[in-house]
């Protein structure tokens, strides 16, 4: 492990030489404005509208300089969530306006420092949160986002870290409480934020975790909880034959009729958390019939029920909490929890598949069909699988929209790089 934690050191500083000299206008301070006829490009993911896939495209965009507080990053890779498909059709609350590099964590090396930053030097290796802008070779970001990945911890291991395990931790720990011998019931058993809450679950003694998930990922995951279900099967039944009680802390991502069912299943002073919508997206773009039809079976939460059958429901929002309600500080605390549970090697990223940015596209496709195992990451190093010329998602110096013509894309899909 030492061994690899040195390769890892000589990559970083190798990689800070052969871009040597890039960085030297921020030796002054890096916050000053670039000359007039020097101004840097680099590839970015663009999303010039919200809708379908045919809205995504690899274009060139001016590089941005760290403002002050800020770190600029070299990123290496990008983790790609399924907000990130919902931020893509619109389907979130005040949706940014288009266009915009989508994205909100990644990894890579620090490039130039902001005026007024500490704790940083140029060339540590960095994972971050960022407010969009994360797929792209280079972005900035307040340095009260960004940590330092340990040693033995890869780049694709660090970009699937932040989102899924601060989630994790943060619905476990701070709002539910968990403690030894309760039980939790998880959807998505198979993805990102499921095998985190596995894995930290598997931290504290005598926990049973009831998971649901597609029957496919059933074999690659039955080690990670106590009880699988098929995530088109009756779970409740299932889950009160081996627990008549039910359970302490149900962690919802779907919503719409599992709301009710997740209550249901609540013991006395159990916790329901919904961290997500996902039954909301049955398309490749916004729906309002799926939105309808979710709302409509959401159970309708009396609070006079909750109060007599001593159950506690609740809302978690990662990104909410870190850009709109300015809990950096509570993050970082996290972090440094979760960052010792790794060097403990008590948890451990799960990354599903490698993409390159070209490959954007089936990457989301890929996560839309739930057919990843763990997180999917954008590896902005990785060269796409040759296709046609034409692909839709080859780099575009405008950075226009070009609709796909029909049929363009018909038996076209790129193989990811499967770790």
């Amino acid at each position: 492990m030492a061994k690899e934690g040195a390769e890892k050191a000589d990559e970083t500083e190798q990689m800070i030489e052969k871009e040597g000299g890039k960085e030297a206008a921020e030796g002054s301070g890096g916050s000053s404005s670039l000359r007039a006829g020097d101004t840097k490009e680099m590839r970015a993911v663009l999303l010039s509208g919200f809708g379908g896939l045919n809205k995504l495209r690899v274009a060139k965009k001016v590089m941005p300089e760290p403002q002050e507080g800020e770190l600029k990053i070299r990123v290496k890779a990008c983790g790609l969530n399924f907000i990130d498909l919902m931020v893509r059709q619109g389907n979130i609350d005040n949706p940014p306006k288009t266009p915009l590099v989508p994205g909100f964590e990644c990894s890579g090396i620090i490039e130039a420092l902001g005026d007024n930053v500490a704790g940083f030097e140029i060339g540590d290796r960095v994972m971050a949160f960022v407010n969009y802008n994360a797929w792209a070779e280079v972005v900035c970001t307040p340095v009260e986002f960004v940590y330092k990945i340990p040693d033995d911890m890869s780049f694709s291991e660090a970009a699937a870290f932040p989102m899924n395990f601060v989630t994790a931790y943060m619905m476990l720990f701070e709002v539910a409480n968990l403690r030894e011998g309760m039980s939790v019931l998880v959807h998505s058993a198979g993805g990102g934020v499921g095998q985190a809450i596995a894995q930290l679950c598997s931290t504290i003694p005598s926990v049973t975790v009831f998971g649901t998930a597609s029957s496919f990922k059933h074999e690659a995951i039955k080690d990670s909880v106590t009880h699988l279900f098929d995530r088109n099967a009756d779970y409740v039944q299932e889950v009160k034959r081996i627990s008549a009680e039910g359970v302490d802390i149900v962690l919802d991502c779907l919503c719409g009729e599992n709301t009710g069912k997740g209550l249901s299943l609540l013991k006395p002073l159990g916790t329901y958390i919904l961290y997500g919508s996902s039954n909301m997206v049955t398309g490749e773009t916004k729906s309002f019939f799926s939105f309808a039809k979710s709302w409509w079976q959401v159970e309708k939460v009396n609070p006079i029920k909750l109060y007599e059958e001593n159950k506690v429901i609740a809302g978690f929002s990662l990104l909410n909490l870190l850009f709109k309600q300015g809990r950096s500080g509570l993050i970082k605390g996290i972090m440094d929890k979760l960052i010792t549970l790794y060097n403990e090697k008590k948890i451990k990223p799960l990354v599903d598949s490698l993409w390159a940015l070209e490959e954007v596209k089936e990457a989301m496709q890929r996560i839309h069909d739930r057919g990843n195992i763990g997180k999917l990451i954008l590896d902005v190093e990785k060269a796409p699988t040759p296709l046609m010329a034409n692909d839709s998602t080859e780099t575009s110096e405008a950075g226009e929209e070009e609709e796909d013509h029909e049929g363009d894309n018909e038996n076209k899909e790129r193989m990811p790089f499967i770790q």
